[in-house]
């Protein structure tokens, strides 16, 4: 009989909000490791189904404690005794050979869990984790202690790397771990492109402040001044909608602006295939809030659409100006209109532009290799 495949078990406070579809299709495509999830509280469980998932919630006293670490030390909330105990028998009675939990300021609290298990522990930095409030020096000493602690740190994109690097971060620990597009699901289309100038514009992600939604909307309002068939539909939810709609209005472009909700996968595949052109305007937020290289424009380049972007965060990682997408600086949304205009000018570019796009994503984001290399590097972390 084969040796059974070594366990890892993955770690995520809520399993698993809907824009946290990529730790999903991460975890579930695993085949030389037996996957089990450990969790506070699960979400949308028809919509990401899988077994086994133990609750471990959250203690009577929870509350309470993070009140004391908080407020009264200033300094980030880490689980008690109890929770470690907890968590370590769950590891034990499923022969867990390695831990990885997902996102940094996660792990800063689980930092007891990770000092006190003997086995290996990785974790993983997706963007808005790298420097939450990390101006505190309590909060910046205890997320250097967990990357010491760490075997192994992943990260998202080169970007992240630097800013963990600056942090303290040994450079050694550092895996670069690019998320994975499947490509059997989201197909490349080649798109016809109007010649009324009924464009068709794309953004989704969540509605905050890093997503750069504002931008758009004032680049939208200078491309539709020259094309007034063309629409915009911006597809997610989050705090800043009615801002967002009041800026539509105050634009004079509410009957242009269509906000879509949240969609759910099969629907956002066919916005993608609906649209013309993706945007993604990312912006370091107020509270540090950044990038790794967002899914949203990795699915839309892998389905064919043009992508214009900024020079944020990993965003370059995934698209050189000119050649596979277009880039803009942050929060200009003058450069990015005019980038619309000149590009919407010449169709044919456009055309060169989604081929070398969806090119990038086939040979540096295909799912099952990303898959294959986050494999290794739980060996390489067993085996250290």
């Amino acid at each position: 009989m084969p040796d059974s495949p070594p366990v890892v078990a993955s770690y995520c406070a809520t399993f698993l909000k809907p824009e946290m579809l990529h730790i999903y299709r991460q975890i579930t495509a695993l085949e030389r490791f037996r996957p089990v999830v450990i969790a506070q509280k699960r979400e949308e469980a028809e919509r990401f189904p899988f077994e086994p998932v133990f609750l471990v919630g959250k203690p009577a006293m929870h509350f309470l404690r993070r009140f004391w670490f908080r407020t009264l030390r200033d300094a980030p909330w880490q689980i008690s005794h109890r929770e470690v105990m907890q968590i370590r028998r769950l590891l034990d009675e499923n022969e867990a050979q390695l831990l990885h939990i997902y996102f940094g300021h996660i792990a800063v609290h689980l930092l007891p869990l990770i000092l006190h298990w003997r086995k290996p522990t990785v974790v993983s930095f997706h963007g808005a984790d790298v420097m939450v409030e990390l101006d505190k020096p309590h909060y910046r000493a205890a997320t250097r202690e967990m990357l010491r602690a760490a075997r192994l740190v992943l990260v998202r994109s080169e970007s992240l790397a630097r800013a963990l690097v600056a942090l303290g971060c040994p450079n050694e620990k550092i895996r670069l771990q690019r998320a994975g597009i499947p490509l059997d699901d989201i197909a490349f289309r080649e798109r016809s492109w109007p010649n009324d100038g009924a464009w068709r514009l794309l953004q989704a992600g969540r509605l905050i402040e890093k997503k750069g939604f504002v931008t758009s909307l004032r680049a939208f309002a200078k491309f539709r001044g020259e094309n007034p068939a063309a629409t915009f539909t911006i597809a997610g939810e989050g705090p800043l909608q009615t801002e967002l709609e009041k800026l539509a209005r105050e634009l004079g472009m509410q009957d242009g602006v269509r906000f879509a909700g949240f969609l759910s996968q099969k629907e956002l595949r066919e916005t993608f295939y609906e649209s013309h052109i993706f945007l993604q305007p990312s912006a370091l937020g107020a509270d540090g809030n950044q990038e790794g290289v967002p899914n949203a424009i990795l699915e839309a380049m892998a389905s064919g659409l043009p992508v214009f972007a900024t020079r944020h965060g990993g965003i370059p990682e995934a698209i050189e100006d000119g050649a596979g997408g277009v880039l803009v600086e942050e929060r200009d949304h003058a450069a990015l209109g005019a980038a619309l205009l000149q590009w919407t000018r010449r169709p044919q570019e456009l055309t060169r532009l989604a081929q070398a796009g969806a090119h990038v994503i086939a040979e540096k984001f295909e799912q099952k290799a990303q898959v294959r290399a986050l494999e290794e590097i739980y060996r390489e972390a067993i085996s250290l």
